[in-house]
């Protein structure tokens, strides 16, 4: 037989029969050699279609118990009170991340067998977590953690856990506050703590969508040409959400956190899906078709290129890096092109009536032309009646 890559169960059928074959070969031999090599071949082979399912992580648990003689009263150290270890090993209490990483440090259990994901490792902890900054008491307020029904004093004493958990399909460093490859435009008084909160709150409700695979390029100048126009009717916000999500992009609408003063946020989640979370903190029209452009400008010119994976936008900051500034062009040219605004030459006398005529013609919405001619003039006071004021959050409640 000459080895060679198995791909099949006959392969693999005749590589079992040729290694009891060779079983009595010895090493450094014609035969030898080949022994180990359909040896490896067939390990490779049984990993990739016949993979070992991961020990239960409770029974793992008590395995290394009793490798180790230890008692319940042992495992206090790792999962933090007596009651909390009898409800973890009768399995009615999740573990938390800090239940994790203390056991897998202690007791030297696999991480991935504790969180049941096959090569998972845990980070490091590189950043020294203040777990009081969390605004906990407004999480709470929301029911963002609906497993939790304690008073705001227990939760305090559990923080670390319940958020942990909370967290935990986003991966190990979601709690971070200042997360890696990511922009913030928003005033220094944005708290990082808040900020990361709300993060993890938009992604997993983001993972709750079911959605066909994001293919990139997917969002171009002419993609959104075509999702502004749904501004046109009525319930254009809620046909743009509709569009999205059959485009492959997750869209989120969450109320910002105290201290956030987001508008909105791109962000790229773990399995590389985009997500567009809007706060609707200004409930107009001409923002959220400008927020949210501008966030899809964020996928097209940044996700697409691999430079970033998160962008937390407050569109009231004037001030923006490169990647902001590229951002508003975008959306500025989705919304209106730039060679259709010149031609109406609307900017010279704008009245309400031209607003009004000049959208009819492009079917859009009037309140992205009066938003545009209220930003050029630095003049939030005009036409304010074309604005579609408190009608957008009434249609995502």
């Amino acid at each position: 037989m000459i080895p060679k890559v198995i791909k099949t169960e006959v392969g693999y059928d005749k590589a079992l029969a040729r290694i009891n074959e060779l079983m009595d070969a010895d090493p450094d031999t014609p035969e030898g050699d080949e022994l180990e090599l359909l040896v490896t071949l067939v390990e490779l082979y049984e990993k990739k279609v016949h993979p070992i399912d991961l020990p239960d992580p409770v029974e793992a648990i008590k395995f290394r118990m009793e490798q180790m003689e230890l008692k319940q009263k042992d495992l206090i150290p790792f999962l933090g009170s007596r009651s909390k270890v009898s409800e973890v090993l009768s399995r009615q209490r999740p573990l938390s991340i800090s239940m994790i990483r203390k056991l897998h440090e202690g007791l030297g259990i696999p991480a991935e067998v504790l969180l049941q994901e096959p090569g998972y490792k845990l980070a490091q902890n590189t950043t020294i977590v203040e777990w009081e900054r969390f605004p906990l008491a407004e999480i709470l307020r929301r029911d963002w953690l609906p497993d939790f029904n304690g008073a705001l004093a227990e939760a305090k004493k559990q923080v670390e856990d319940l958020l942990g958990t909370w967290a935990a399909p986003l991966g190990s460093e979601a709690l971070q506050p200042a997360l890696l490859r990511q922009h913030v435009r928003a005033g220094s008084e944005s708290d990082g703590y808040a900020l990361a909160a709300w993060r993890i709150r938009v992604s997993l409700l983001a993972m709750e969508q079911r959605i066909p695979a994001y293919k990139s390029g997917t969002v171009s100048l002419g993609f959104m040409h075509d999702l502004v126009r749904l501004s046109y009717l009525d319930n254009g916000p809620i046909l743009a959400k509709e569009y999205l999500l059959k485009s492959g992009i997750h869209f989120v609408v969450e109320k910002h956190l105290s201290h956030t003063h987001l508008d909105g946020a791109a962000i790229q989640l773990q399995n590389g899906a985009p997500l567009v979370a809007l706060t609707l903190r200004h409930d107009r029209l001409d923002n959220f078709w400008f927020t949210l452009c501008h966030e899809l400008a964020h996928i097209a010119l940044h996700f697409d290129s691999e430079e970033c994976t998160a962008f937390f936008d407050d569109l009231d900051q004037s001030e923006a890096n490169s990647c902001e500034s590229d951002a508003d062009i975008w959306a500025t040219e989705a919304l209106i092109p730039s060679e259709t605004w010149s031609a109406a030459d609307i900017s010279r006398n704008p009245s309400h009536n031209k607003l009004l005529a000049f959208a009819a013609g492009l079917r859009i919405n009037p309140a992205i032309p009066a938003g545009r001619i209220r930003k050029e003039k630095r003049d939030y006071r005009i036409f304010a009646g074309l604005l579609g004021n408190n009608t957008v959050r009434r249609q995502f409640i």
